[in-house]
């Protein structure tokens, strides 16, 4: 199961994680954002141990959106060793997403 972040986990959970951690920052309200969350859930269990992969609500976490520049949404951050490494803005396919995932 995806993992919720937040304002008070993110920097435990994605800033100081061990293992590189995907980040789809998203509101319940976005229609692509529901697209979205199945490839998230899938994305989860099929790599589960190796990577870190969860959820961030803008509308809860509005500090973690402005920090990270979120515009729009879906938008998918990958952190490796507590940096945003890559950035992927809009639904996109969970092929286009297991690329990213190296």
């Amino acid at each position: 199961m995806a993992h919720m972040f937040d304002q008070d986990n993110f920097k435990e959970e994605v800033l100081k994680s061990e293992i590189p951690v995907l980040v789809d920052f998203f509101a319940e309200w976005c229609g692509p954002c529901k697209m979205m969350a199945p490839v998230i859930e899938e994305l989860a269990k099929e790599y589960e141990g190796k990577w870190k992969i969860g959820k961030c609500n803008i509308d809860e976490s509005p500090d973690l959106a402005s920090e990270y520049g979120i515009q729009s949404i879906p938008t998918i951050i990958i952190f490796k060793n507590g940096q945003a490494s890559d950035k992927m803005i809009g639904f996109k396919a969970k092929d286009d997403i297991k690329a990213k995932l190296v």
